[in-house]
C-alpha cells in the first residue's frame, strides 16, 4: 500500500499550487494531518482517508478540517460519498491557503497520470443562486454546466449558499452526479460553518473535482473476508449488511433510516417547541409523540418513502442505502427534527418546504433549526416583536388548538420568513459574528436576555453550536468539538465525571473513523477493525492507536468550552435527571443526590456538574507523546 499522503496546496489569490508529501505513520489521515496544517496556515483542508477507493464500505467520506467560524475552534466536518470522485485526483487532500479576490469556482481535474489541472474561475453568485432550485443547487447547476463536459467520468461538486455570505454557519453541500446529472441525494459538511469559511476566508464558492487517475487501492476481497472471518465469523459484506440495518430497514420497527428508527422509538424522550416539552409531564410527551409524530409525521414517511423503497446511497458503493427520499426531498432525523417538531412542524409537506428552503440557502440544518426554534420562542413569549425579526406572523404553538396540517404549514412559513430575514439582515438580525454576540447586543440595546431560551454549547467568547437532537446531558458536554457525535448520547445516567470520561472515549472512537474517512454508520465493525486493517497493511496498529490518543489530546488542548450561559441548558439537564428517576425508575444514589442538588440551587449544581464532566474529559485525554 502507498506509504505517502499527497497534499495539494492551492492559493486562490493567484492560482499557484504545489504538492507536498507526508509519510503515513507521521500522520494517518485527514484529521491528524489537518490539525498539523491548520496550526501553520489557518487553511481549509478537504481530503479523504487512506482507504478511499478501496473495497471497504463507507470509506469514501470527504473530510473537511480547519478552524470553524461558528465554533471558533478546530473542527471536523464530513460528507458522504464525495471521496469517490476525489480519489480520482490521485491525491489525499487539498489545502486552501489565501483568498480569491472575487467569489470563484475551483476547478480540479486529472487525466490518468498527467498533472492535476487547477483553475480558479470567477462566478456571479447572485445569478448562480437564482438558477433552478436556487441557492446551493443553482450554483451546482452553474458549475456543472460550465465544467462538466471536461470530465471523462462523473465529477463531484461542493457548493455554498447565501448563508455563507451573511452568517457564520453556512455549510457545504454536494450531490452525487450520475451520467452527468445531479441527483437529489445531497450530502452535507454542514456542522462547523465551513461553507462560510470557504467563501469568506478563501473566496471559493464552489469546487468541482474528478478525473481518471488510478492509484493503488486495497481491492483484495479474499483477504478482507479472512480478516472479518477471524474477528466476527462473518464475511465483510455480511457483517457490514448487519451493522447498517438501522439505516436501511429495521424489521423490529418496520421502518428505516435515522428519521424512521428515531421517531419510532423516542416516545417520552420527544423534544418539541424549542425544548419546552422538557417541562411537560411524561403523559403529555407520550401523547404528543403518538398523536403528532408517530401516527402522522412518521406514518407519512413510512408510506411515502419506506414502503415504496425510495432510497439510495450518498454516492458510496454501500449496502446501507441511507438516503431516504420523496422526490427532491432527502429526509434525515436531525434536520427534520430541528425544522420539524422543534419549531412546531409535524407534517411532511410543511417540513419539506422549510428544510428545502434551509438547504438551498446553504445553512447547517441542525443549527438553523435550533436558531429558528429560539427566535420563534422569543416571538411567542413577546420577548421580541415581529418587526424586530422582520416577519409578519407569530408561531402557533398551542397544542390544545393545534391543527396538524394548517398550523404546521403556518410555522414552516414563519420559519422561511425568518430564514429570509437572517439572510437579508432585517430588523435586529445580523448573525455575521454569531448568535451569542447578537444576543449580547440585544441585551444591551433592548434590556432583554434572549439567550436564556436558546439551547446550545459555547466555545470561547463567540463560539456556539446547536446540539444533536437527543435529550441527554452528553449533548451539552464541555467537549472541545461539539455538534458531532464526539460525546455519549445514550439515555442512561452516569455521574458527570464518569460521563466526561465516556465522552472522551467516544471522541477517540469516532476519530478512528473520521481519520480514516469512514462513515460512522459502519461503526458496528469499523471502530474495531480499522486498527487491525492498518496493522495488516502497514504494520502500525500500535502507532495508529498512539496517534489517535495524541490527536484527541491535541484537540482537547484547545478546549475553550464555556459553562452553560442559557437557563434552558441547565433545565435540559435537570429535567433529564428527574425523568430518569420518575419515569425510568433509576434509583442510583448518585442520581438522587444530583437531583436534590439541582432542586436546591440549580445554578450552583449545574456549575458543579459541568466542572465534573470537564474533569472526566481532561483526565481521559491526557497524552504525553
Amino acid at each position: 500500500m502507498e506509504t505517502m499522503q499527497r497534499v495539494l496546496f492551492i492559493d486562490p489569490s493567484n492560482g499557484f499550487y504545489r504538492m507536498r508529501r507526508y509519510k503515513v505513520g507521521a500522520y494517518f489521515g485527514p484529521v491528524d494531518l489537518g490539525i498539523h496544517l491548520s496550526d501553520r496556515w489557518r487553511c481549509l483542508n478537504i481530503g479523504t482517508g487512506i482507504f478511499a477507493g478501496s473495497i471497504l464500505p463507507g470509506s469514501n467520506r470527504l473530510i473537511m478540517t480547519g478552524f470553524s467560524p461558528c465554533w471558533r475552534g478546530f473542527y471536523i466536518s464530513s460528507m458522504g460519498g464525495a471521496g469517490v470522485a476525489f480519489d480520482n485526483l490521485g491525491i489525499n487532500m487539498v489545502s486552501l491557503v489565501g483568498k480569491a479576490p472575487v467569489p470563484s469556482i475551483l476547478y480540479l481535474n486529472r487525466t490518468h497520470g498527467e498533472e492535476i489541472d487547477v483553475e480558479v474561475v470567477p462566478v456571479n453568485l447572485s445569478q448562480a443562486w437564482a438558477r433552478g432550485r436556487g441557492g446551493v443547487y443553482g450554483l451546482m447547476e452553474e458549475v456543472m454546466e460550465r465544467f462538466g463536459s471536461r470530465y471523462a467520468t462523473d465529477p463531484r461538486i461542493l457548493a455554498v449558499g447565501p448563508s455563507a455570505q451573511s452568517t457564520d454557519f453556512g455549510g457545504v453541500g454536494s450531490a452525487p452526479i450520475v451520467k452527468g446529472k445531479l441527483t437529489y441525494a445531497d450530502t452535507w459538511a454542514g456542522r462547523g460553518g465551513f461553507g462560510s469559511k470557504m467563501l469568506q476566508e478563501h473566496g471559493i464558492a464552489a469546487v468541482i473535482f474528478g478525473g481518471t487517475f488510478i492509484d493503488e487501492d486495497f481491492r483484495d476481497r479474499k483477504v478482507a473476508d479472512e480478516w472479518f472471518e477471524a474477528k466476527y465469523k462473518q464475511r465483510l459484506a455480511t457483517k457490514d449488511f448487519e451493522a447498517t440495518m438501522k439505516y436501511r430497514f429495521d424489521p423490529k420497527f418496520e421502518t428505516g433510516g435515522t428519521f424512521g428508527v428515531n421517531y419510532a422509538t423516542l416516545k417520552g424522550r420527544m423534544i418539541a417547541f424549542n425544548y419546552r416539552t422538557i417541562y411537560d409531564t411524561e403523559a403529555d410527551r407520550l401523547d404528543l409523540h403518538k398523536t403528532y409524530a408517530f401516527d402522522h409525521y412518521l406514518k407519512q414517511f413510512n408510506e411515502e418513502t419506506i414502503q415504496p423503497k425510495n432510497q439510495c446511497t450518498c454516492g458510496e458503493p454501500c449496502s446501507a442505502v441511507c438516503k431516504k427520499l420523496r422526490g427532491e426531498f432527502k429526509k434525515d432525523y436531525e434536520p427534520y427534527q430541528t425544522m420539524g417538531p422543534l419549531i412546531g412542524v409535524f407534517d411532511q409537506r410543511a417540513a419539506e418546504l422549510i428544510n428545502g428552503k434551509a438547504d438551498a440557502s446553504g445553512f447547517d440544518a441542525i443549527s438553523i433549526g435550533g436558531v429558528l426554534a429560539w427566535l420563534m420562542d422569543c416571538l411567542d413569549t413577546n420577548t421580541l416583536a415581529m418587526e424586530d425579526l422582520g416577519v409578519t406572523r407569530k408561531p402557533r404553538w398551542d397544542l390544545e388548538h393545534f391543527d396538524i396540517i394548517t398550523d404546521s404549514m403556518h410555522n414552516a412559513e414563519l420559519g422561511m420568513e425568518l430564514i429570509d430575514a437572517i439572510l437579508e439582515k432585517k430588523g435586529l438580525l445580523d448573525f455575521m459574528e454569531g448568535v451569542r454576540k447578537w444576543a449580547r447586543k440585544v441585551k444591551r440595546e433592548r434590556g432583554v436576555r434572549v439567550i436564556d431560551t436558546f439551547v446550545y454549547t459555547a466555545c470561547g467568547r463567540k463560539g456556539w453550536m446547536v446540539p444533536n437532537q437527543y435529550w441527554t446531558p452528553g449533548a451539552l458536554a464541555p467537549m472541545a468539538i461539539m455538534g458531532k457525535y464526539y460525546m455519549f448520547y445514550g439515555p442512561e445516567f452516569f455521574p458527570p465525571r464518569t460521563l466526561g470520561r465516556i465522552c472522551a472515549d467516544r471522541l477517540k472512537g469516532e476519530l478512528i473513523m473520521d481519520n480514516m474517512g469512514v462513515c460512522r454508520f459502519h461503526r458496528g465493525w469499523a471502530e474495531d477493525m480499522l486498527p487491525e486493517i492498518i496493522d495488516s497493511l502497514y504494520g502500525m496498529r500500535e502507532k495508529f492507536m498512539e496517534m489517535t490518543a495524541v490527536t484527541a489530546s491535541r484537540i482537547n488542548s484547545r478546549n475553550c468550552s464555556i459553562f452553560w450561559e442559557s437557563e434552558r441548558d441547565i433545565d435540559f439537564v435537570h429535567t433529564f435527571l428527574k425523568r430518569r428517576r420518575d419515569v425510568e425508575g433509576d434509583k442510583d444514589p448518585k442520581l438522587l443526590e444530583w437531583i436534590e442538588a439541582f432542586d436546591k440551587d440549580k445554578n450552583e449544581a449545574a456549575l458543579e456538574w459541568w466542572c465534573e464532566m470537564k474533569k472526566g474529559i481532561d483526565e481521559n485525554l491526557r497524552a504525553f507523546l
